[in-house]
Formats: structure tokens, sequence, C-alpha cells
């Protein structure tokens, strides 16, 4: 089978296995399967992420994708050279692509290419990143790039962090004619004051960059009533900007949460904090983005940078290995991630694979004693 039908198949097959989140046994199972007839020594690991390695050097280029998707089906099918599907942009493309271009790549003495499908990257939890740090024990991979849709032409340095904010408040009802507030009013009335507090908190510093602001946004907001008592409930997410630590944030939130609630009577009200991530910028000054940025201009492109509102994986593995280059790429429109009109354009995705197999390549030309190789294996 030439290889382009081959790669197309491969990400065909792997988006019409159902993964969202918790439930990627049979996505990892297949793609496993695939790479150990395409050369890779494979496995799923404790926590359900799809291993590959090629090649057994000490110096290692992780490049780490994720497997799982967010809910909702979307029918499987080709159109136009474009390919529809949950998962085909966010981020099956991605992850296809990194095993493809990995397969064709032989890895010379004293290197190795690592692909990971990780589970749970579209929730809170970030289980299969998590656990490729824990059972490194502090032994980082020389480069990892991360795989989330950039466009094939673009190379993604850095995410902002997250908090997010759950609240539950339980207050009498009053009278729609009266001057009590409803419990459901009490939930607005919070988010309002958090929104305050953030543009205030924007302008204080003069960010004017969408990168540089702290963003809330309401993710879900629900009432119920029994007659007497209703109750509220609310999910509050926060994007951070590079500096801001989500503990800190959160200690100086939630005094805002606690203003905004003592000024109504009678309430009972419940908050936590989750999935706080710190925010990561990597810098253009490294063999790996070099590599890039080479390989994207030898394939025919003039490569642009980018930054992201959202986070990734890039937020749980960076602050771990500082010493490691780390950026992100992968085909697709990021603009089509969690829609219902997700769709990959198919020769988008096969000049990934070249620019990733040039970028390998490149990568791992670089001598042992180059200050990006042996500060991360000496």
């Amino acid at each position: 089978m030439p290889d382009h039908a081959r790669d197309a198949c491969l990400l065909t097959d792997l988006v019409r296995i159902p993964s969202v989140s918790q439930s990627e046994a049979d996505a990892s199972a297949f793609f496993v399967d695939w790479m150990r007839k395409n050369g890779f020594s494979a496995h799923v690991d404790g926590v359900g992420n799809a291993v590959g390695v090629r090649g057994d050097g000490e110096r290692e280029i992780l490049l780490l994708g994720h497997i799982d998707t967010v809910p909702g089906e979307i029918p499987v099918r080709e159109d136009g050279g474009r390919l529809f599907g949950r998962g085909t942009v966010d981020a099956k493309g991605p992850l296809c692509a990194f095993a493809a271009a990995a397969a064709r790549v032989e890895p010379p003495s004293g290197w190795r290419v690592t692909v990971v499908g990780a589970v749970e990257e579209e929730i809170a939890s970030s289980r299969g990143a998590r656990h490729v740090v824990q059972t490194r024990r502090g032994s980082p991979p020389t480069f990892c790039v991360i795989g989330e849709p950039s466009r094939w032409d673009r190379i993604t340095l850095g995410y902002k962090g997250r908090l997010v904010l759950n609240a539950a408040i339980r207050a009498p009802m009053a009278h729609t004619a009266g001057e009590g507030s409803l419990p459901a009013e009490i939930g607005v009335d919070l988010w309002n004051v958090v929104v305050s507090w953030c543009v205030g908190e924007n302008q204080r510093r003069d960010a004017t960059r969408e990168f540089d602001r702290m963003s809330p946004t309401l993710q879900k907001i629900a009432s119920t009533d029994d007659g007497t008592h209703g109750r509220v409930t609310l999910t509050v997410g926060y994007r951070l900007p590079v500096g801001d630590d989500p503990d800190d944030v959160a200690q100086r939130l939630e005094a805002q949460v606690v203003r905004a609630l003592d000024r109504h009577h009678g309430l009972e009200a419940t908050y936590d904090w989750i999935g706080g991530e710190i925010a990561h910028r990597s810098s253009k000054s490294t063999p790996l983005v070099r590599a890039s940025l080479r390989a994207i201009r030898e394939n025919g492109g003039t490569p642009r940078f980018v930054v992201k509102s959202g986070t990734s994986d890039m937020n749980v593995v960076a602050p771990h290995w500082p010493d490691t280059p780390i950026v992100a790429y992968g085909p697709g429109d990021s603009a089509l991630d969690h829609t219902p009109d997700e769709h990959l354009e198919l020769e988008e995705y096969h000049r990934a694979i070249a620019i990733l197999r040039t970028m390998l390549s490149g990568l791992m030309t670089l001598p042992s004693c180059h200050p990006a190789v042996s500060a991360v294996t000496s």
C-alpha cells in the first residue's frame, strides 16, 4: 500500500474507534497493534496510554499526543479531501502524523523516538501525561513535541494556564416581586463579581494581548428549587497568563467569592478549585524550534509561531522538564476543536507527516556534545 494511503487508513481507522476520555481502551489497543506492525516496540502502559518506541539510544525525542476526545459523535466520512469525525483535529490527526512519520525514520545509534497516545487529556485529570512524568523518575526526554493542531506551517510555543471553580449554593426562595434575590440570581451575581475582578486584574497589569490576560468563562450554570429553597450550581473556568500560580489565584479569588456570597442572607454554599495548571511559553532559541522551522521551509511552507489561550499536556510536562526544549505541532485548524463540524484536510495531514520526518531526521543528526543534547543526557 502506498504511504499516503496507509497514513490515511491509520487516521480513518483510529477516528472510527470512539475514545471519549476514560474510555480509550479500544483505541489504545488498535494504535499499539498498528505501531507493532510498523516497526515499533509497543505496549499499553499502566494507565492506558498507547506507547511505541523506535530505537534504543539514551537520547530521546518524545512525541506526546493524546488519544482521547470530547463527547459528541460525528459520522466518519471523507468528502472533498476532508476527513470528518470526532478527533480528526483534536487530536488523532496530530497523533497519527507522529506515528506515521516516526515509522519512516530509522533512529541512528544513540537515539530513540517515542510516540505516546495519552489518555484523559480532555479532562482535568490529564492522567496519561502525568503518568509519563511519574514513570520517568527524573529522566526527561532530550526533546518533546506535543501533538495538538497548529496547522501544518505553524509551531505552538505556549499555552495559558488553567483554574476551575465549582460552586453550589442553596438559598431560600424569594418572591419574584420582592426585594430578595432568587438563587439563580445569586449565581449570576457571583459570576459578575468574578468577571469584574478579572477585568480589574487585566487593567492593573495593562494586559492587552489575550495570551497575557486572565480570562474567565462560565462553563455551566443550572438552577432548581423545591418550592421553599433553590439550588444553583456553576462551573467557572479561568485561563491564566504566564507567571500566575493557580494556587495563588485561587486564594485571591476566594476572597472575592466570599465577599459576593456575604451580600446575601440565609444561604449555604460550597465551592472548590480543581484543574490548576501553570501557563508555559517556550523559547524560540532552541535546536527543536530551529529544526521545526527548517523542516517547514524545506517542505514548501513559511513558518509562523503561535501561542494559545487553551491548555494542553505541555502545561503538565513542561514544569517537570525545565531543560527539555518543547513545542506543540500538528495538522488541523484548532478552531474546529470540539465542534460538530470537526474535520481535517488530508493534504494538510500528509504535509505535516513530511515535516515531522524532516524534523526528526534533523534533530537526530545533532552530535552528543551539542548543549541541548548533553545537558539532558549527561
